[in-house]
């Protein structure tokens, strides 16, 4: 890696118990089975990790992060958001991890490195039934959302190629 290339998080976070509530985590997956990166690119589960997020979170420059977002739209609609949307966007009913991401962020920014940040969200169809297989809607719009993430990626200073062994 280049000593000023910027250190690039690309963090799924979700609960892939509850159907959509995944989505983040799958969209993570499925870049990693699909694509290879330049170093200074690391992709993480973050799960419903929380405050344990922080030392990843600290070490990078851009953190993309990956989730479901009640955005107000239809169903499968993916949003971007950054700065002020951030709050709203992580302010997802009935679950812990986003509200403790926002706050880790406000830590890490008190601590003296905040990485820029971009969430990118999809709109669930189902986050309440349990099932580790993701809704209909959202596996077609997967390939979708893994395109907007590259391009963050690349936006961000990051490079990619498809894996050539591809099953």
């Amino acid at each position: 890696m280049e000593d000023n290339a910027r250190r690039i998080l690309v963090m799924g976070v979700g609960n892939i118990l509850y159907t959509d509530e995944g989505v983040g985590v799958r969209c993570m997956e499925k870049l990693e089975r699909e694509y290879e990166f330049s170093d200074n690119v690391t992709l993480l589960d973050g799960g419903t990790l929380g405050m344990r997020l922080m030392d990843p979170l600290l070490n990078c420059d851009m953190a993309i992060i990956l989730d479901a977002v009640l955005g107000g739209g239809d169903p499968g609609t993916i949003y971007r958001c950054t700065g002020d949307d951030l709050r709203k966007s992580l302010a997802f009913k009935d679950s812990m991890h986003q509200t403790d991401l926002v706050d880790t962020l406000i830590y890490c920014g008190l601590v003296g490195n905040k990485p820029d940040c971009v969430v990118l969200g999809i709109q669930p169809v189902d986050y309440d039934t349990m099932s580790v297989e993701i809704s209909p809607l959202l596996a077609e719009r997967l390939d979708d959302m893994c395109a907007f993430a590259l391009k963050e990626i690349e936006a961000a200073g990051g490079t990619y190629k498809k894996r050539e062994n591809q099953e």
